[in-house]
């Protein structure tokens, strides 16, 4: 369970990580090289989910949604100092515990 929370999150700052150089180098005008970067990053984001154990592409990427939202959040929070309210927090809340069901739910 830790390698996987640990593989859901450096996915997930990989895409929202290269998703903001690349944004960025579009809309404020930073060197190509931080575009670039971005790219990569983002083409890490495609390969870090495959090293997951679940057998189930589909369930990996719908519990990965959950996960995504609240490192955007926080990203939103720590790197661009915009506050999340209170329905920021349950909403990122509710994502997890949907992600958890998805992944964690006893099936027969």
């Amino acid at each position: 369970m830790i390698k996987s929370i640990f593989l859901f999150m450096l996915a997930g700052l990989a895409e929202i990580g290269g998703g903001y150089l690349v944004w960025l180098w579009l809309r404020e005008s930073r060197p190509l090289w931080v575009g670039l970067l971005g790219v990569i990053l983002l083409a890490a984001y495609g390969v870090i989910p495959t090293l997951q154990h679940f057998p189930a592409f589909g369930r990996i990427y719908a519990a990965y949604g959950g996960v995504f939202i609240v490192l955007a959040v926080l990203w939103g929070w720590l790197v661009d100092k915009k506050s999340p309210d209170m329905y920021d927090w349950i909403g990122a809340a509710v994502c997890i515990i949907g992600a958890s069901i998805i992944l964690w739910a006893p099936r027969g």
